[in-house]
C-alpha cells in the first residue's frame, strides 16, 4: 500500500498514534535530564482537513471527528494530554497536526528533536510548519532508515525513535525488523514507537516475531481495529509496536482502547489488542 498521509490525516490511526506519542513525551519530561526525539518519516507537519486530499477520503470524520464527545472519566484522563496539545496546535479544528508538531509541543527548553522527511514537497511543507528559529529542531531529507541508523544512540541517551513509514515498498516490514534489531544492539535502553498498517497479517506476525527476538527487554503491541479485516479494502486496522514504553502506558491503554474501539467503530467487529511480546 501507499500511505500518503494527506489523505488519512486525523483518521483513527492518527488518533491512536498521537495519543500514545504525547503520553510517551509526557513521561520523558518527568525527569529533568534532556531527551531527544528522532522522527524518521516526519511528513508535512500540518494537514488541512478541508483540503483536497483530506476531503477526498473524509477519513478524519471517522477519527478526530468522532472524538469531541467525552469518554468516561478514566479514559478522559488518558486522553487529556492529547486534547490539550490538539487545542493548542489547531484551535480552530480545521486542520490536524502531524507528529512533528505534537513532538515540538512536548519538548522542553533542554530537549531536542530531529525530523526526517525525504519527499521534497512534504519536506518543504514541514519546514513551513515548524519555526525556522527554533534551535531545538533539526530537519533532514534522507532515507528514514539511514537516519535511524546514523542518529542512534543520541547524545542525550534518553528519548524516543518514532518510525511511521509510508509503506510504499513490499519489503517495508523486513526493513522495520532490521531496524528494530539494529537499534536493540546500539541502544537497548532507548524508546521506540513503530506505527504500521494491518493489511497483511502474516507480515505483521513475522515483524512481531523479529521484534520479540530483537533483544529489547520490554516490547508492547497495541492494535486498533475499527471494522472487519479486509486485505484489499480501505485501511481498517493499525498497530503500534513499543519498545521500552513508559511503565504506566499499558495500563493507560487498557483503560482507553475498549472505549476508543467502540467510539471509532465502523462495524460490529471493531476491537483492540494489547499484548506484551517481551516483558522483564
Amino acid at each position: 500500500m501507499n500511505y500518503r498521509h494527506g489523505f488519512h490525516a486525523g483518521n483513527f490511526a492518527d488518533v491512536l498514534k498521537h495519543v500514545i506519542l504525547i503520553r510517551i513525551l509526557g513521561h520523558l519530561g518527568l525527569k529533568p535530564a534532556p531527551f531527544r526525539v528522532i522522527d524518521t518519516h516526519a511528513g508535512s507537519g500540518l494537514y488541512d482537513l478541508a483540503g483536497e486530499e483530506a476531503e477526498r477520503t473524509g477519513e478524519w470524520r471517522g477519527g478526530v471527528g468522532k472524538m469531541a464527545a467525552p469518554f468516561s472519566p478514566a479514559a478522559e484522563a488518558v486522553l487529556a494530554p492529547w486534547r490539550e496539545a490538539l487545542a493548542h496546535l489547531c484551535p480552530d479544528a480545521r486542520s490536524y497536526p502531524g507528529s512533528p508538531l505534537f513532538i515540538r509541543h512536548g519538548l522542553r527548553a533542554q530537549d531536542r528533536a530531529s525530523f526526517n522527511e525525504p519527499h521534497p514537497l512534504a519536506e518543504a511543507a514541514l519546514r513551513k510548519a515548524l519555526p525556522a528559529r527554533d534551535s531545538r529542531l533539526a530537519i533532514t531529507a534522507l532515507d528514514g532508515y539511514t537516519i535511524w541508523k546514523a542518529q542512534v544512540p543520541p547524545n542525550e541517551r534518553r528519548g524516543l525513535v518514532l518510525v511511521d513509514p509510508p509503506f510504499e515498498s513490499r519489503d517495508e516490514f523486513e526493513r522495520l525488523a532490521r531496524g528494530v534489531a539494529q537499534m536493540a544492539r546500539k541502544w537497548v535502553g532507548g524508546g521506540l514507537a513503530v506505527w504500521y498498517p494491518i493489511k497483511d497479517r502474516a507480515a505483521v506476525d513475522a515483524f512481531e516475531a523479529a521484534a520479540q527476538a530483537s533483544g529489547f527487554a520490554n516490547v508492547l503491541v497495541a492494535e486498533l481495529h475499527i471494522d472487519r479485516f479486509d486485505a484489499t479494502g480501505p485501511l481498517s486496522a493499525c498497530g503500534m509496536l513499543l519498545a521500552n514504553p513508559p511503565y504506566t502506558l499499558a495500563d493507560d491503554l487498557a483503560t482507553l482502547l475498549p472505549e476508543l474501539a467502540g467510539r471509532l467503530a465502523l462495524g460490529a467487529t471493531a476491537r483492540y489488542r494489547l499484548d506484551w511480546l517481551a516483558r522483564k
